[in-house]
Formats: structure tokens, sequence, C-alpha cells
């Protein structure tokens, strides 16, 4: 079972549809998953690409968030997500580099609450150029 994470909060993932790999995917894939040591330049976009899901293996492996901000430079504007272990520490992070959303497991849900998610959703106003104005 998976925690979705915005800048509401938890929620259930609504996402129903499967997922295609993004190396084998076809061109009419609505929904990609995209690993961690995927060259953004090889991932499909199409006008008919929903959601892609880019996997974090390790909180310590950042690759993901190149991956995003890639892939929003391409011209990607649908939904774009991270799944795998992401820290609350690191949302503010994902949302920057042009991630929606953040899916993660009940385990880390429970030892990271929603508050400490909720903490870090005014991303925007919580960057390092505000603090030196502040």
């Amino acid at each position: 079972m998976t925690v979705l994470v915005t800048d509401a909060g938890f929620g259930p993932d609504d996402w129903t549809t499967g997922y295609c790999d993004a190396g084998k995917a076809a061109n009419d894939a609505v929904a990609l998953d995209v690993a961690s040591d995927t060259d953004p330049a090889d991932v499909p976009l199409h006008s008919g690409l929903q959601i892609i899901r880019v996997d974090f293996p390790s909180s310590a492996d950042g690759r993901g968030f190149t991956i995003a901000r890639q892939l929003r430079l391409r011209g990607y504007t649908g939904r774009l997500r991270a799944r795998g272990h992401v820290l609350a520490d690191q949302y503010a992070m994902a949302r920057r580099s042009g991630f929606d959303e953040v899916e993660i497991d009940v385990a880390l849900a429970n030892r990271q609450p929603e508050d400490q998610w909720l903490a870090r959703a005014n991303w925007q106003e919580h960057d390092y150029q505000s603090r030196l104005r502040g």
C-alpha cells in the first residue's frame, strides 16, 4: 500500500491505470515508470502521456531530481511523480525540480508523519534566498 504526498498532505493513490517501463514503452503509453539511471533524453514524450513516475531507490540517490528537471525542460507538462525513498526533508527539492507529488510506502509515512511533509509544503517560500533576505 502506498501514500501519495502533495502540498495538501497525505492522500490515497488515485492513479488506477498501470505503468509501462519507459525503456520498453509504446508511443501510446499513458503512464511511464522511469528508473533512476535512465537518461532523461531517452524518455519518450508524446501528447497522450499523462503521468511519469520516477524511481528513487535510496534517499541518497538524487538522480531522480535531475530527471524531473530535464523532463520539464523538454516540455513535459503532465503529472510527474517521485516514488520510493524520498524523505520529508527532500520534499521541497522534489517540488522545485518539477515533481507534482511523491509516492511513499506506509512504513515511511508512519516514520515521517504528514506534519513533517506539510512543514515543507510551502516550498516556494522556503529557499536559500528567502532565508538570506529574512
